[in-house]
């Protein structure tokens, strides 16, 4: 089973910026995808960003332009940087793997909360 940790959440002012990093147990170049999911209060869990194998990086609507994915395969490490960040980007962000065998794994989840 995978083993995820996340880190970098916190409060930030509208406008600001953030950047999360997920560290995997696992060597993260053969997953199939990886990526970056959020959960607002009362709201069902979304995608924010991922690469999946075979087809590149996808991004969210609501976060296109603004939030930047990337990983560092040597390190086993997916990154979320967040810029110009609104109030409606409060939420739990969630790091999802899916290795190529086994089941796909989910962190503990990072807040971030950005106040008007």
């Amino acid at each position: 089973q995978v083993q995820l940790v996340e880190s970098g959440g916190g409060l930030v002012q509208a406008g600001g910026s953030l950047r999360l990093s997920c560290a995997a147990s696992g060597n993260i170049f053969w997953f199939n995808s990886m990526g970056w999911y959020r959960q607002a209060p009362g709201k069902g869990r979304e995608l924010v960003a991922a690469i999946v194998r075979g087809i590149g990086t996808k991004y969210g609507d609501s976060v296109k332009g603004r939030f930047t994915f990337s990983r560092d395969t040597a390190k086993n490490t997916v990154f979320l940087q967040m810029n110009s960040l609104k109030p409606e980007d409060t939420a739990v962000y969630y790091c999802n793997a899916v290795p190529a065998t086994g089941t796909s794994a989910w962190g503990q989840g990072t807040q971030v909360t950005v106040s008007s």
